[in-house]
């Protein structure tokens, strides 16, 4: 039967110790302490896959107040910038904090469950949200579910998407392959009411808690995206799926999925599927 963490503390300490695997986030600070004239504790922050700051929080049951709390702590971070880039400097090396991405901050609420206003709240918010429910089956299974996840209004939107699909410096580069990229880029947001998309100067990221594909700008002659599937786990077609494992490219993923025509792309949506089932 599913059950509930016995306290808080053992939640927090489980998802701090795998928070990578669990929620695509480096782990940075456990309990920080806040310096404002109200203070508090932030239960844990971190960074994402795409440099993102994530303030988690979480709840033993269910809380209608873990939002409130958790867009304080939000508000806090997008005010005191300097603080947070010192943290990461100091834990990640000094690349990762002169590639924060703030436009894309975000606040995960870890909680046993959430009420139908809790999912309406979110939606009336700014700021991307994640709402995840967890579970324990037995001592040794766990469970995260996406309950709601909404995307800040500087995170996605019109302008984010010509960027990732069809600027006018893409379009100097074959209309033919903007095109593959657009089609590409429906077809990711299209696997499911939860896919944000978050846009960095080098690729742009689809996910769900996670990343699940990473798109490149389109170049001359074909389309790249990679994916969270193990390479192993698929026969790999030279020119079409490649192993990239340990080697260096932007964005996150092991798989390489290159696309030239629609047909590759007919052929390619069970790999994104997968992707996307396993984020």
């Amino acid at each position: 039967m599913p059950h509930l963490a016995d306290v808080e503390a053992d939640l927090q300490s489980l998802i701090e110790a795998h928070m990578e695997a669990m929620l695509g986030v480096r782990f940075l600070a456990s309990e920080y302490v806040i310096g404002c004239a109200d203070g508090g504790r932030i239960d844990s922050l971190g960074l994402d896959e795409n440099g993102a700051p994530v303030i988690v929080e979480y709840k033993r049951g269910t809380d209608a107040g873990v939002i409130n709390q958790g867009l304080y702590y939000m508000a806090w971070l997008v005010n005191h910038k300097d603080v947070f880039r010192n943290l990461v400097r100091d834990r990640l090396g000094v690349t990762a904090a002169s590639q924060i991405l703030w436009s894309a901050s975000r606040l995960i609420c870890v909680a046993g469950d959430f009420t139908r206003y809790d999912a309406h709240a979110v939606r009336e918010h700014r700021r991307s949200i994640d709402l995840v429910r967890y579970q324990y089956f037995g001592s040794d299974h766990f469970s995260l579910e996406t309950v709601a996840s909404v995307t800040g209004r500087s995170a996605q939107g019109k302008r984010e998407r010509r960027r990732a699909c069809g600027d006018p410096l893409l379009r100097k580069q074959g209309r033919a392959m903007v095109e593959l990229a657009q089609a590409v880029d429906e077809v990711l947001v299209g696997l499911g009411g939860s896919v944000t998309r978050v846009q960095r100067k080098q690729y742009c990221a689809y996910q769900r808690l996670r990343n699940f594909a990473c798109l490149i700008p389109p170049q001359q002659a074909k389309v790249v995206v990679y994916l969270k599937v193990a390479p192993a786990a698929v026969d790999l077609v030279p020119g079409f799926t490649r192993d990239v494992t340990g080697l260096g490219h932007h964005g996150t993923g092991d798989l390489e999925v290159q696309l030239r025509t629609e047909g590759d792309l007919e052929r390619a949506q069970e790999l994104f599927r997968l992707s996307y089932a396993a984020a």
